[in-house]
């Protein structure tokens, strides 16, 4: 050593190779984002990353669209972000792989925004000419479309925002009427009639998809139907069939009562009672009077439930001895009488008693009054034994003028119409056929989810897809008829349902989970109906003949067709010379024209024609979808039914299936409880990043929370990443190339953090790439939780916290120094590509600090090389084993750092002992230096063989009583006194 004088304290600090870097702690992000932005869209980043990634695999996922008809929300956030991860993580694999977005432009959303306005100047929508109409619609499409563009931009999700996909865009109305036709000339269309929901205030027919269900409040009411015919039960003649409901809107258009065969039924005499004055419920000593007498027909399980609704005293209490007993088969061939009878015509027909295999005697009186125009049972029951729907209530839910009872009036969603004491229920009890009624019933109904009004099912002329017939052969069209089921029709093929259950199980579901929702209700759905009527959309484009009722299949119309949407879209039909259409063959007096709208579920199931075939290649399908769970019953479901349909397979090889995003508390967010977390807010405040971060961590599989305190993890998570790398530029800010050291010259620390290195590469590749046939795959969770462990456990509180002595006080040209400086590399190119689909601005800020370059991105990167012979697991046993030792000696130095009698660990003495001597020998056969990973001025490994002590370690500790280097301040024997040098630092300066 130098000889210094032991008086005098020199400032070793200007000599310390300390990390230097520009890069801050403090993000900034909501500031710096939106110039990183523009620096991409100024260089085109998406327009070169295709160039660079041309002819390379290519990676589809295949944007599904969202409403263009308002600011975006956490959802649209959560979901545009997820699929940003993704696709940025397989053009990291080094892809092509391309990010279309797109919207649905189409529907109801928008329409019915439109009519809000009309509505506020009061006026009515149907007074305004279509054209101008649709041309508003349009015009509202676009503005949203343009607002959420640049709000999806923020969050960093990098696409062809330049040429996005709009099923509004002539060439998409062009190709969507053109997969409609593409089912006409297969024969896989119809138009019937046939109960479907429908929205009263919308005016139209609803999907399943379109439908939300809530709890309600409804009339519930006991009828009685005087039977009339009885041939194998003739003492019922004259007895009252008593059918329970919950929609009293139906009872004008009963056309018959259902039983269930095996149901034991019985025939009660009694009478109702009622107060002889006043209201209220009849007690004791109260004057009565006979309200209503006669004999009622109900299942015998549900007499005593019945009565109590009621108030029904049979002649017998005990019922022991009804007037009648029996088989719901004894009912065949029964007649009774609707209530209204003396009304006529409609209401004087006969109402038969049938067979009905879906009556229960869950609830009610286990009788059911049959209305084919309002429920699916009611209109199969019916249609097989010769009963047609009437149609009497309108498209807004009011009876139509002619109908003989109520015509005119409505709507029946209406809850004072249809109540207790409205003219339905006053009109049947001076009839004498209301038994009961109270508004007290609570259940489940269906509401649209736009309007948020209650729907009706109601029998319309609507045109389907079916989902059990066999296609047609090319060419022959199919008329009104409802279509014929099963196989062995047409050619023979599968119907729509067995190709797309088919499809179903050849698909990679993620979660795997997720199958079971969406084969379900694919196994039991209705036949799709594609019809709506509205005015904004595309138009169900056919002719039908008025004789024949078939539509025409002609190829070369069909042609004449696409080719005018092409030009003008969909406006082309509602303005189009359909002589010119059909052409010098038909004749236009001859033929309806189809002026229904097509169902938007159809738009966004077509999508994948104009998007992946149309971009990529016919044939060509995504490798991916991915959308919230909802979408099992919308868009997952329309686009593998139209696929399935025009191309016998799904349109994806894969699906992923999220879940909503629920406030802090896990409840649904909802404005009138003031619960909203609105992304826009959160990126102003802190940067799109962090609610990257929070998005990549979640388990996303399932419904997520979201609120202050989640932020909150997400921000600290995101701050010490940004720390990690903001230590590998500091210490990386001078290295060469010429610095680096082979691996095989490195110390063994080195070579471990290497192995971690490459075991966290392949957790990560799992995620990333389908090809490694992992369970993983896409579970963006484990990926982001284990680069996260990876930089905080094993690099900022092991590798840096040990290695920060070699950084700062080892000489330049170490080897040690340079091995470490050289894993730092290394390092720093993994994890900041690791980091780039979760954090892309970060990691651009990152890379362009250290290698600053206007025309270069991080996103151009591949995913980094891992050489295999990093792999060292007898190496990582033995590290384990240490880093065990030393977490178990941090602790044993704990109690001392809180009383103050250590400092430091750097001035702790340690002594481990161990009671398996093979342990022993290991550490001491090792070149490994103990104190320098424990960062102690001393620490020795021996072992002991006392039984009485029980644990398997003793720890020691003491404070050192060697004297501190003024450099390096490492506790050394070697420093004669405080400030002095140790024997290093003296070899470093005066070399």
């Amino acid at each position: 050593m130098t000889d210094q004088p032991s008086q005098e304290t020199k400032d070793y600090k200007s000599t310390v190779f300390l990390p230097v870097t520009d890069f801050p702690m403090k993000a900034g992000l909501a500031q710096k984002e939106p110039a990183i932005l523009g620096q991409w869209e100024e260089m085109d980043l998406y327009g070169k990353l295709r160039e660079r990634r041309k002819g390379r695999t290519r990676f589809i996922l295949h944007d599904g669209p969202p409403y263009a008809n308002g600011d975006i929300h956490m959802g649209h956030a959560m979901n545009k972000v997820l699929k940003d991860i993704i696709v940025r993580s397989q053009s990291l694999l080094g892809k092509d792989a391309p990010y279309v977005p797109g919207w649905d432009c189409h529907g109801l959303p928008i329409e019915w925004k439109i009519e809000e306005e009309y509505r506020k100047k009061k006026q009515n929508k149907d007074e305004v000419p279509a054209q101008e109409f649709r041309a508003e619609c349009r015009a509202y499409a676009d503005k949203w479309v343009g607002v959420q563009k640049d709000q999806f931009k923020r969050l960093g999700i990098m696409g062809d925002w330049d040429d996005p996909y709009l099923t509004m865009k002539f060439d998409a109305e062009a190709t969507i009427v053109g997969e409609l036709l593409k089912f006409a000339e297969s024969g896989q269309l119809y138009r019937g009639a046939k109960p479907v929901m429908w929205s009263p205030v919308e005016k139209t027919a609803l999907a399943e998809a379109e439908v939300e269900y809530e709890d309600i409040v409804s009339t519930q009411i006991d009828v009685a139907f005087e039977i009339v015919e009885a041939p194998n039960a003739p003492e019922l003649v004259g007895a009252h069939a008593v059918i329970w409901t919950t929609t009293p809107w139906t009872i004008p258009v009963n056309q018959a009562l259902a039983y269930g065969p095996e149901v034991e039924y019985v025939a009660i005499r009694g009478r109702q009672f009622i107060r002889k004055e006043g209201v209220g419920t009849v007690t004791s000593g109260d004057q009565l009077e006979t309200h209503w007498e006669g004999v009622v027909l109900v299942a015998a399980k549900l007499f005593d439930e019945f009565r109590g609704r009621s108030a029904f005293s049979s002649d017998d209490d005990q019922f022991a001895k009804p007037l009648w007993s029996g088989k719901g088969s004894d009912l065949a061939g029964a007649i009774a009488r609707h209530p209204m009878h003396h009304l006529g015509g409609f209401f004087a027909k006969p109402r038969p008693l049938l067979a009905g295999d879906f009556v229960t005697t869950d609830a009610g009186t286990g009788l059911v009054h049959m209305a084919p125009d309002h429920g699916e049972d009611d209109f199969a029951l019916c249609k097989a034994n010769g009963i047609n729907p009437v149609f009497a209530v309108e498209n807004d839910g009011k009876y139509r003028e002619d109908w003989l009872w109520l015509g005119g009036q409505g709507s029946v969603i209406n809850p004072k119409f249809v109540g207790k004491d409205g003219p339905i229920c006053t009109d049947l009890a001076q009839a004498g056929g209301l038994l009961a009624a109270s508004d007290d019933f609570k259940h489940s109904y269906p509401h649209s989810w736009r309007s948020k009004a209650k729907i009706i099912f109601r029998c319309t002329p609507q045109w389907f897809i079916p989902m059990d017939q066999n296609p047609s052969p090319a060419g022959e069209g199919r008329g009104p008829l409802a279509p014929a089921s099963g196989k062995g029709e047409g050619d023979n093929g599968a119907t729509l349902r067995d190709l797309a259950l088919n499809s179903i199980e050849h698909t990679r579901w993620v979660p795997e989970r997720s199958i079971n929702r969406i084969r379900s209700m694919v196994e039991g759905r209705p036949d799709w109906v594609i019809s709506r009527q509205r005015a904004w959309g595309v138009p169900i484009a056919l002719y039908v003949h008025r004789k024949t009722g078939e539509y025409l299949v002609d190829k070369s119309v069909n042609a004449r067709i696409i080719e005018a949407f092409k030009g003008a879209g969909a406006d082309a039909w509602f303005g189009a010379d359909h002589q010119a259409l059909l052409g010098p063959h038909y004749d236009l007096n001859d033929y309806e024209v189809v002026n229904d709208i097509l169902d938007v579920w159809f738009d966004s199931g077509s999508t994948h024609s104009f998007v992946v075939e149309g971009r990529y290649g016919e044939g060509v399908r995504a490798d991916l979808y991915l959308e919230g769970s909802d979408q099992h019953r919308g868009w997952f479901q329309s686009s593998l039914l139209e696929s399935s349909g025009t191309r016998g397979r799904a349109p994806y090889d894969a699906v992923l299936t999220h879940g909503f995003a629920l406030d802090g508390q896990g409840r649904k967010m909802s404005k009138s409880l003031g619960n909203v977390v609105d992304p826009l807010k959160v990126i102003a405040e802190s940067g799109s990043d962090i609610l990257r971060v929070w998005v990549a961590s979640t388990d996303y599989f399932d419904d997520v929370r979201i609120g202050k305190e989640v932020l909150a993890g997400s921000s600290d998570a995101y701050r010490k990443l940004r720390n990690t790398f903001r230590y590998l530029l500091g210490a990386l800010s001078d290295f060469s190339e010429e610095e680096k050291l082979p691996v095989a010259e490195m110390p063994e620390l080195e070579r471990y953090m290497l192995h971690l290195l490459a075991k966290l590469d392949t957790d990560l590749k799992s995620v990333v790439d389908k090809a490694a046939g992992s369970e993983n795959w896409l579970e963006f969770s484990r990926y982001t939780r284990a680069l996260m462990d990876f930089a905080n456990s094993d690099l900022s509180a092991f590798f840096f916290d040990i290695r920060k002595d070699c950084l700062y006080c080892d000489a330049k040209s170490d080897p040690k120094r340079r091995a470490y400086r050289t894993v730092l590399d290394t390092l720093f190119h993994a994890l900041v590509r690791y980091a780039a689909p979760i954090i892309p601005f970060t990691a651009e800020e990152v890379w362009q600090s250290r290698y600053p370059n206007p025309e270069e991105s991080v996103h151009f990167l591949e995913w980094p090389e891992v050489d295999a012979a990093w792999f060292d697991e007898t190496l990582a046993e033995k590290w384990e084993e240490l880093r065990l030792l030393r977490g178990y000696v941090t602790d044993a130095i704990e109690p001392y750092r809180r009383d103050k009698t250590i400092r430091s660990s750097l001035e702790a003495e340690v002594a481990v002992d161990l009671k398996d001597p093979e342990a022993v020998e290991r550490f001491a056969s090792s070149a490994v230096d103990f104190a320098e990973i424990c960062i102690t001025a001393s620490a020795s490994i021996s072992g002991f063989t006392d039984d009485n002590f029980e644990g398997i370690r003793r720890i020691s500790v003491a404070p050192s009583e060697k004297h501190k280097c003024g450099r390096c301040w490492r506790l050394l024997p070697e420093v004669e006194e405080d400030g002095t040098l140790c024997n290093r630092c003296d070899e470093v300066l005066t070399a």
